[in-house]
């Protein structure tokens, strides 16, 4: 396997994708190769980043429970030898009143409860499938066996890897050490299309290290820019970038 080969597996061995036969020619290769070695480091870091971004946390049973066996607990008995009176001025009969009000109450309060667990429930589930089927895509790319990688220094001292695969038609941007942008500002990739600049998906705020799908495909972008915006984004640049990274071109 020659060099130039060698250096585009650096994907697939963070992601354990390799035959046994390439892995070792391709560790032999990471020995002499500090940029495939650091490239794989942080590809690394981001799958094992992306296991954890679609742990779910387990469902709260015992809540659950409670509120489930609440509607089948049976009423204490009455005390024997003692009659309620039911007629509708005294005062066991004002108490009957207020406690079936009680019951209803409480019963629409339960049913309420369920309602609102339920949605927060498939909530979570459409949520979770989401990022599941991002990662997934994600992977597919840094994975992809025409995966090519291109590194940059950013500004502040951060770093960039930006990955591209033309068979996937897709592209992801690897951040280390990112400062936060000002406080209402959001991190904004774009693809640059031959000197026009088309949205690529925004950054998470609050990660100094993140994994970005770039939004749509490459098409003929030949690299990718990173602008400041007002949170939530903006149609079209509104400062000047960040940063700017050539894609890789071999």
């Amino acid at each position: 396997m020659s060099t130039a080969e060698l250096h585009t597996l650096t994907g697939a061995y963070a992601l354990h994708a390799l035959p046994d036969s390439e892995r070792h020619e391709f560790e032999r290769h990471l020995e002499d190769c500090e940029a495939c070695a650091q490239e794989v480091r942080e590809l690394s870091a981001t799958a094992a980043r992306l296991g954890l971004a679609v742990a779910e946390t387990p469902p709260r049973e015992l809540r659950d429970r409670v509120l489930r066996e609440i509607t089948t607990v049976r009423q204490e008995a009455p005390t024997p030898g003692r009659r309620a009176r039911t007629g509708g001025g005294g005062r066991t009969g004002r108490w009957y009143a207020y406690a079936l009000a009680a019951c209803v109450a409480a019963a629409a309060a339960f049913g309420g409860v369920a309602v609102w667990q339920n949605q927060v429930a498939q909530d979570a589930r459409q949520e979770a499938n989401q990022a599941q089927r991002q990662n997934e895509r994600l992977a597919q790319v840094l994975s992809a066996p025409d995966a090519k990688t291109a590194s940059s220094e950013l500004t502040g001292g951060a770093h960039g890897t930006v990955v591209v695969s033309q068979s996937q038609n897709r592209a992801v941007f690897l951040a280390s050490g990112m400062a936060p942008p000002p406080s209402g500002k959001v991190y904004q990739i774009w693809f640059n299309d031959e000197g026009t600049m088309r949205s690529a998906g925004l950054m998470d705020p609050k990660a100094s290290d993140d994994a970005v799908l770039l939004n749509g495909p490459v098409d003929r972008a030949s690299g990718m820019g990173i602008t400041v915006e007002p949170a939530g984004g903006s149609a079209e640049p509104t400062s000047d970038p960040v940063a700017l990274m050539n894609f890789p071109t071999a």
